[in-house]
């Protein structure tokens, strides 16, 4: 149908009028879509989605978009307040006030109260490792005489209770309502409810497909300007899809033609092409880079003999597994430091054959020692993360020329992820050894450094090793009032998890993120932060 006007002066002024609301709406509408929507491909697909039960990091991702956290670090790691307005400490140091800032609200609706803040610091502080000792020192989290206010009382001074609090990665001690925070931390909470900057879109959630977050219109960002994961959560888009793309060259072809906007991990032989592309930015934003790791279960024979255990380390070369992985020396490190080179407590004690590649000899002595029979290693093997497919595939090699047997087992990584909080016997679906990654943030001292915990089946992370010797240590750390004590101290614990062949970290190296130029305002941060950002 056409529509004919007058040709005269109403006509002509209605024509123009029609045409520049038509010319608007499109613009609109093109903004909309364009300008507001930022879609993003994550180094791997999200299947847990709550990040108190896993340390993986899509858990963690997902719970920066749509919880909150008392206190934050900045791009210095120095903590500053985020939902906190303000805290007294006593003068004996033993109680912690704290105020909430106005206007915190759930995303159903109800207020931010001290009653929430509690439950969810006790429900973190059953799963992580530093929020296992701030518990050892605490006597009662409460809500304080104000609905607003939580009160930390110590058994005795602690002065890590803030740095514990401002906790940057796994697991992050996110804020959360009480009702859910009250599941037992052994099972996965019902809901995706939080007051953070962006809304969980649980119609649009399709596993292995895409995940959907809209901008939070009623959250309260701080005044301050972003900086890291502190400072003012201002969010500058309508919505965030994370689009599952598993195929690098996918990956690739998408953000060259614009139909993503931002790539978290892109493959390091991938990068030579991104750089060349005037339109997309390539940078690294974790200064600490990542720390790859091999993990034995201390549960299962033989890894339950020490003796299995170094020998698997020792077969192992850091530089074969980085330049697998890797392949550019510019982006990587050889480092053994557990607490991670470039940092006060890096030491070389006990990594001599991780980073001289001199082992091989003494794997197998250890093997003949302990008298191993031949039993199959189970090796989880995720095949689709480009980060984390490479590394198994070297370390199984490395232990088969030490003289192991090798059980080399693919699976996705959200499979890994499941089966690795599994203490199941191998004949009933066990395993032997993963190998993960870890931003540097997790691992750069011995409290939050999940690796070193000793607790075995009674709060340690998968892989159970229990050695009381190192929890001793770890306390030690937690009061030490000096940087050389805390050193020395680190060193200790270093050289005790070495001995006892409780993990080895086979790496140090970066992993660029790639962004449209589109977009502006990408922060520096150990995880990838989706506020602050606008698109053009």
């Amino acid at each position: 149908m056409t529509l004919h006007l007058k040709s005269n002066a109403m006509g002509r002024g209605l024509r123009s009028t029609l045409l520049s609301a038509l010319l608007a709406s499109s613009a609109l509408l093109a903004g909309a879509v364009e300008a507001q929507t930022l879609r993003a491909v994550k180094h791997s697909d999200l299947r847990v989605l709550d990040p108190i039960l896993t340390t993986a990091y899509m858990s963690r991702n997902h719970g920066y978009m749509i919880f909150d956290t008392l206190y934050a670090l900045d791009a210095d790691l120095v903590p500053q307040p985020q939902m906190v307005d303000s805290h007294e400490v006593s003068d004996d140091k033993l109680t912690y006030t704290f105020t909430l800032r106005d206007g915190l609200k759930f995303h159903d609706g109800a207020d931010v109260t001290g009653a929430d803040v509690a439950a969810s610091i006790k429900r973190w502080g059953e799963r992580d490792g530093m929020g296992q000792v701030l518990m050892s020192f605490t006597e009662s989290i409460e809500q304080g005489e104000s609905p607003n206010q939580f009160v930390i009382k110590l058994r005795e001074p602690y002065g890590l209770v803030i740095d514990s609090l401002a906790k940057p990665s796994s697991n992050v001690p996110f804020i959360m309502p009480a009702r859910l925070a009250e599941t037992p931390s052994t099972e996965p909470i019902p809901e995706q409810i939080g007051s953070g900057p962006f809304k969980w879109v649980a119609d649009e959630y399709q596993p292995g497909v895409i995940a959907v977050y809209e901008k939070n219109e009623d959250y309260v960002p701080r005044d301050e300007p972003a900086s890291s994961a502190a400072g003012g959560k201002v969010v500058k888009v309508d919505r965030v899809e994370w689009v599952v793309m598993p195929d690098d060259q996918t990956a690739l072809n998408a953000i060259q033609a614009g139909e993503i906007d931002y790539w978290e991990n892109p493959p390091s032989d991938l990068l030579p092409i991104l750089d060349a592309n005037p339109e997309i930015t390539v940078k690294n934003l974790n200064a600490l880079g990542m720390q790859t790791i091999m993990r034995p279960n201390t549960l299962n024979a033989p890894m339950d003999d020490p003796r299995i255990r170094r020998a698997a380390i020792a077969s192992v070369n850091q530089k074969n597994v980085l330049d697998a992985l890797v392949g550019n020396p510019e982006l990587y490190n050889l480092c053994g430091a557990m607490f991670v080179c470039g940092t006060p407590l890096a030491s070389d004690v006990g990594s001599e054959t991780l980073t001289k590649g001199n082992g091989m000899e003494k794997a197998k002595a250890l093997l003949k020692e302990a008298g191993y029979d031949g039993t199959p290693i189970v090796i989880m093997h995720p095949t689709d993360v480009n980060t984390l497919r490479t590394q198994p595939v070297v370390v199984a090699q490395a232990m088969r020329d030490a003289g192991f047997e090798v059980d080399l087992q693919a699976m996705d990584w959200q499979t890994l992820v499941g089966k690795r909080a599994s203490q199941a016997s191998i004949a009933d679906g066990g395993w032997h050894m993963f190998v993960t990654n870890w931003v540097g943030a997790d691992v750069f001292n011995p409290l939050v450094n999940n690796m070193v915990n000793g607790k075995g089946t009674d709060g340690g992370w998968f892989g159970w090793p229990d050695v009381p010797k190192l929890e001793e240590l770890r306390m030690a750390y937690a009061t030490a009032p000096t940087l050389d004590e805390q050193k020395k101290l680190a060193e200790e614990i270093q050289a005790l998890a070495y001995e006892e062949g409780i993990y080895a970290p086979i790496g140090q190296y970066f992993v660029p993120t790639a962004w449209s130029n589109n977009l502006d305002g990408v922060l520096d941060s150990p995880a990838p932060l989706f506020w602050n950002i606008s698109k053009n």
